[in-house]
């Protein structure tokens, strides 16, 4: 796909008009609609300036340039290779014990975990924690965290439903998204009053722990890696939660 059409289902999927965007990003709605049918091929700064406005993905940009013949202005490096950005996340990660975090990619893979998710991931089959091990994959699989999860409906629910909005431009996680839906589990959403969709999972003693959860992502980055990364931190949303976890970790 050349980059006209490209920049044209970005914006339908941002749910803009050419004449919303053109406003916003301060061209005509002439020119906008030039490029969009391929009439006038943009420039590499226009091509920026008007992702920016639609908030796409570093990746995807890199894919708009490359697909008007420009070459890749954002960079893409292993997390182990961007020193200062781990040693952010192993800080923050330990600095959050003792209640569990991670941190995910683009694919729900887990890329750094901190003392406290075994607590979480107790008595899941060796073969979900060998890596890469996928996060959605480990909660959902019924010889996973799935046994343990008290609100699985709801919180499978939850999951499957981020999940589906990311896969609408990722052909991996379309396909992690129909091995997911094909996992045994109870239909569930959130309650009417619910203000957030906690995570209820037994603990030890059959206590069961309530967690509500939190995704940060990297709002400034400037390498693909860097942006796609979400560290998942989970906290106690109970004071039975606080303090049996607290005693765990003793």
């Amino acid at each position: 796909m050349t980059v006209g059409p490209l920049l044209r289902t970005w914006r339908t999927k941002r749910r803009l008009s050419q004449l919303d965007l053109a406003l916003d990003a301060g061209v005509s709605t002439r020119h906008l609609s030039f490029v969009e049918t391929g009439r006038s091929r943009p420039s590499q700064q226009m091509i920026l300036h008007l992702a920016e406005r639609l908030d796409i993905p570093l990746r995807e940009r890199n894919r708009l340039l490359l697909a008007a013949g420009y070459a890749p202005v954002y960079s893409q490096r292993p997390v182990e290779e961007l020193g200062p950005v781990k040693d952010a996340l192993d800080q923050l990660l330990r600095g959050h014990e003792p209640f569990p975090a991670i941190v995910v990619d683009r694919g729900w893979n887990v890329v750094a975990a901190n003392r406290a998710i075994p607590m979480l991931t107790a008595g899941a089959a060796p073969h979900l924690l060998e890596p890469p091990v996928n996060a959605l994959r480990l909660t959902l699989h019924p010889e996973g965290m799935a046994p343990r999860i008290v609100n699985l409906g709801q919180w499978r629910a939850h999951l499957l439903r981020d999940l589906q909005v990311q896969a609408q431009s990722d052909d991996d996680l379309k396909a992690l998204l129909e091995e997911l839906e094909g996992y045994p589990g109870p239909a569930g959403e959130p309650g009417e009053h619910e203000v957030f969709v906690p995570l209820k999972i037994r603990g030890p003693q059959e206590v069961t722990l309530t967690f509500l959860s939190t995704r940060t992502s990297f709002n400034t980055a400037l390498d693909v890696t860097v942006s796609e990364l979400a560290i998942e931190s989970f906290f106690p949303a109970d004071e039975t939660t606080a303090k049996a976890v607290q005693d765990a970790s003793r």
